[in-house]
């Protein structure tokens, strides 16, 4: 168990390290990522509209949390192959699993510090309060999407190793797809017919209904002064979704990187730079 942890440890000190390597990106993107959600709630303070501005500011805040985390585990074959440690990660005597929780883990982390970031910054630009929301229950919620994520992460990291040339490429796609259904900026009802099924599949989805749902996004009590977030019970539903979606799509994540990997291996593709 201490050897365990010690590499978990391990990978999310190499992640910080890498982080502190790239600071000047990070700055950037960060600065990028306040900016395009400032951008966004102010089209609900332009409008004069609270409930808009509330489910602007809330969406910008949630996927920005989801879509670094995700982001940064999809991400993190490709940096290893650019930095040239991917042949010598990949044959070290360490399970993936320990890997990938490593990975995961420093996701999360840096996921938490871009949003607090962003929810910092989006208070200077919007009058909101968190008066009456149900804090705890957000808090929930986004712990349970937050497997359900990992899982999408670890499939997609697997496309750089599928793909040296495309792999990265593909991850971003699928990002913007999920961006896309998942209901952020306006309700899924509006999507076209053809693609609102697809909407159904992303853990997004029911992230971003109960968590508006935990912060009264919608109820006609909330004013600008007091949100009326709803209880946890309300959003069981989603909960529950979020949960069995967390319990199918890691252990398959897990099955399908392994999988890439064994095939990788036996064609020679980890040492490819594309």
């Amino acid at each position: 168990m201490e050897r365990t942890l010690r590499q978990t440890w391990a990978f999310m000190f190499r992640g910080y390290h890498l982080t502190r390597r790239y600071i000047s990106w990070v700055i950037v993107f960060n600065f990028y990522a306040l900016t395009g959600s400032a951008a966004v709630a102010l089209i609900g303070v332009a409008a004069n509209d609270h409930q808009l501005t509330l489910t602007l500011v809330s969406g910008a805040l949630l996927w920005n949390f989801l879509s670094v985390l995700y982001n940064e585990i999809a991400m993190s074959v490709a940096y290893e192959r650019w930095e040239g440690t991917l042949e010598y990660t990949f044959m070290a005597p360490v399970s993936r699993l320990v890997h990938l929780a490593g990975l995961s883990l420093f996701a999360l982390c840096n996921s938490v510090v871009n949003t607090a970031i962003v929810l910092l910054g989006l208070m200077a630009f919007t009058d909101l309060t968190v008066s009456g929301a149900n804090v705890a229950g957000v808090v929930v919620v986004i712990g349970a999407s937050t497997l359900a994520f990992v899982g999408l992460g670890v499939m997609a990291a697997a496309l750089p190793v599928l793909s040296p040339e495309r792999g990265a490429e593909g991850t971003h796609i699928f990002q913007g797809s999920l961006l896309l259904v998942s209901g952020v900026y306006y309700p899924v009802e509006v999507l076209p017919a053809w693609i609102r099924p697809i909407s159904m599949l992303s853990p997004a989805t029911y992230t971003l209904s109960a968590c508006r749902k935990l912060i009264g996004v919608g109820d006609p009590a909330t004013t600008p002064q007091r949100l009326a977030g709803a209880p946890l019970s309300g959003v069981r539903s989603e909960l529950l979704v979020l949960v069995a979606m967390g319990v199918v799509l890691v252990p398959l994540g897990l099955w399908i990187f392994g999988r890439v990997e064994r095939w990788a291996k036996h064609t020679g593709r980890l040492k490819r730079t594309g």
